[in-house]
């Protein structure tokens, strides 16, 4: 009865805690809800800095970790963030996979991509070339229908065939950055990247660089 007794108020505080990440204009909810509640339980990131008190600043970082940058204005330690002047799809993260099997990616890869994802391939060059900002999905639709099929195949351009190409995998929908790690080493990738809006592309054995800039996970695009 007491254990009861104390998860009821402790339960009722969470839920004040996380109906307040609403009135945060700049807290990315969709991406940072999980890990922001789990911080909450713990009372790690109850200090507000704003008043002067960062006692628990470093401990809350540490709580949120690579989520930090994306989620400290849903808890109150940073300034909310103004998304409209630099867009969650400008910026990314991205990781070398230490373990890569080349071969266990190109046969996940190969002809149609397995449900909830989508394969790009591109020549290698391209890499080099794509635009520093990034465009998304919906506008390439219109730039470049040619390399579009519908969702869950492979999108390949028309090029040389002997050509090198990068392939790189792109999942429909939002994760987090340690998701984003986990399933791209399942695949046997190389490397991954991660924008900031919690797309994620796990990056093929050919690619030089990290693939490609472009925002391309069909129920993650902003």
């Amino acid at each position: 009865m007491r254990s009861a007794q104390l998860i009821l108020p402790t339960t009722a505080a969470l839920l004040f805690l996380l109906a307040g990440l609403s009135l945060t204009s700049g807290c990315n909810k969709a991406l940072c809800a999980s890990d922001v509640s789990k911080c909450l339980i713990q009372e790690l990131c109850q200090c507000r800095p704003s008043d002067g008190n960062c006692s628990c600043c470093k401990d809350c970082m540490l709580c949120l970790g690579n989520l930090w940058e994306e989620c400290c204005d849903c808890v109150g330690m940073c300034n909310p963030k103004n998304y409209s002047d630099s867009p969650a799809t400008s910026k990314s993260t991205v990781e070398e996979l230490h373990r890569p099997i080349p071969s266990l990616f190109r046969a996940l890869t190969e002809g149609d991509a397995p449900i909830n994802m989508m394969v790009v391939s591109f020549p290698v060059a391209e890499e080099f070339t794509h635009h520093e900002n990034l465009v998304s999905f919906l506008e390439s639709l219109n730039s470049q229908p040619q390399n579009v099929s519908v969702p869950g195949n492979s999108i390949h351009t028309g090029i040389d065939p002997h050509e090198k190409m990068c392939t790189v995998v792109y999942f429909d929908d939002c994760v987090s950055i340690r998701q984003c790690k986990q399933y791209c080493e399942s695949m046997g990738g190389s490397k991954y990247r991660w924008f900031h809006n919690a797309c994620c592309q796990c990056i093929g054995p050919e690619c030089l660089d990290y693939g490609s800039k472009a925002v391309k996970c069909l129920n993650c695009l902003f």
